[in-house]
Formats: structure tokens, sequence, C-alpha cells
């Protein structure tokens, strides 16, 4: 079930019998000669619209595609957020939740850039909260956020796919996913070393020096639509497991 294609009275009704809603969250950023640039917000919609699929349990928020991407913005067509914008965005959409009754919320995650701007931004959010008049909720307010290649069996499942090549950033694995769901996007191209060196990451100039391509220690060149459709199937069905322990008043 989709924020986005129902209507007011649809999730008046999913509020009488669920406060919990997924908000898919990543990054629009460059992916390499072969990943598409939005792939970091693509992976978690893909994967949870496919738990979603046929269920009316699961909701589906609008996608948190823009976050903090500032070391690619050497590379065409990447976007970022200062981290104080990001923070003071989730705020405000997880304030906007709370007014409807939405007392569970999801932060599905695909953008490792994120974590720490994410988590600045639920102490921000838990302060409110802690500074306002008590409140007789029963504390079932909670905000959660997970990484979708850290869901259960699933970084495993992907090393195993890819035993060499895998790497931190444009990974076979995210391109796979998003091949699998956008098959008309497929890109071939050149990649030269195959598996691209690795370094830290600082600002957007050295990223550049440091990778030319956009990869970090990946070879994407392996990812695959077939391989994309058995992680998602992995994913989604530990994602389901997960949401629901978290929508649950005890998760």
């Amino acid at each position: 079930m989709r924020l986005a294609l129902s209507t007011w009275q649809e999730i008046e009704a999913y509020l009488s019998r669920s406060k919990a809603i997924v908000i898919p969250i990543g990054s629009f950023e460059q992916h390499g000669p072969n990943g598409l640039i939005g792939t970091d917000a693509l992976c978690p919609e893909i994967i949870a619209g496919k738990a979603a699929a046929d269920s009316d349990d699961i909701l589906i928020g609008p996608t948190f595609n823009v976050g903090c991407a500032q070391h690619h913005m050497a590379f065409a067509g990447s976007m970022t957020l200062r981290p104080s914008t990001m923070i003071a965005a989730l705020a405000d959409w997880t304030a906007s939740l709370r007014r409807h009754g939405f007392e569970r919320i999801y932060f599905f995650n695909g953008h490792g850039g994120n974590i720490a701007t994410i988590n600045a931004a639920f102490s921000e959010i838990y302060a409110e909260e802690s500074l306002k008049a008590p409140q007789n909720d029963g504390g079932r307010f909670a905000l959660c956020l997970r990484n979708w290649w850290e869901l259960e069996g699933v970084q495993a499942f992907c090393e195993e796919l890819y035993p060499a090549g895998h790497g931190s950033h444009a990974t076979p694995s995210e391109v796979a996913v998003t091949y699998y769901a956008y098959p008309e996007a497929v890109k071939d191209a050149a990649m030269s070393p195959p598996i691209a060196p690795t370094g830290p990451i600082r600002d957007a100039a050295d990223y550049r020096r440091r990778f030319p391509d956009g990869r970090i220690g990946s070879n994407p060149a392996l990812a695959t639509p077939e391989d994309g459709a058995k992680i998602v199937a992995r994913a989604a069905e530990a994602f389901r497991a997960d949401f629901e322990r978290f929508a649950s008043a005890d998760g």
C-alpha cells in the first residue's frame, strides 16, 4: 500500500489498524560508469515495494531521495543537502506524520552517508518529544533507521554472489537491484581497473581525484538483473519481518 496512491479516507482506515509507516530514504548521487544516479533511493523503494506488493499491512510513504552526498558533487547530476537542512526536513516529515496519528516511523535507508545525519535528526526529534508536557501515548512513538544491506542475511548473500569486487560504493549488489527493477536502464560501460581503488572520503574534489570514475573498491560490471531479483527477494522477506516487529508495540 502506497501513501501516494491512496486517498485520505484510505489512510484514515489504515490508521485504525496500524500506526506504522515506511519512509524509503536514500541519496541522489553518481554510481560509477554503469550505476544509476538514483540508486541509493531506488534500492529501499524497490525492496519495500516488493514486500508490500500484495499487502495492506505495509504502508510506504514518499521516498526521501536527496540526502547527504557532498563528496559526490564533482560528478554531474549529483545533488546534496547540508546535514542541517536534512535534519530540519526529517523533523518536519516526522511532525507531519505524527499530526495524523502515525507512531512508528521506519526509515528504510539506502545510503551510508545518511546514517550520521539521520541519527542526529532522531536525537533532535526525541529531544523535542522529551521537552513537551507529559503525553499519555503509552510511550509508543518510535523511530527506526534500517539500512537495507543490514537486514538479516542480506549482506552475506551479496558477498556470496560477488566474492571479489563487491566494494563499498557503486557495488554490484545495489546496481543489480536497480537493474532488476529497471531493465531498460541497464548500462554497458568499460571499467579500468575492473576493481576500483579504495581510500578515505573527504570533500568532492578529493573524491574525484582518488576515484576518477566514481567507484570505491567495486566492480559493478558484475551486476545482472537476475542477481538483482535474487537480492530483492531475500531482502524483501527480511524487511517484512523486521517491519512487522517494529510496527508492534514492543518493536
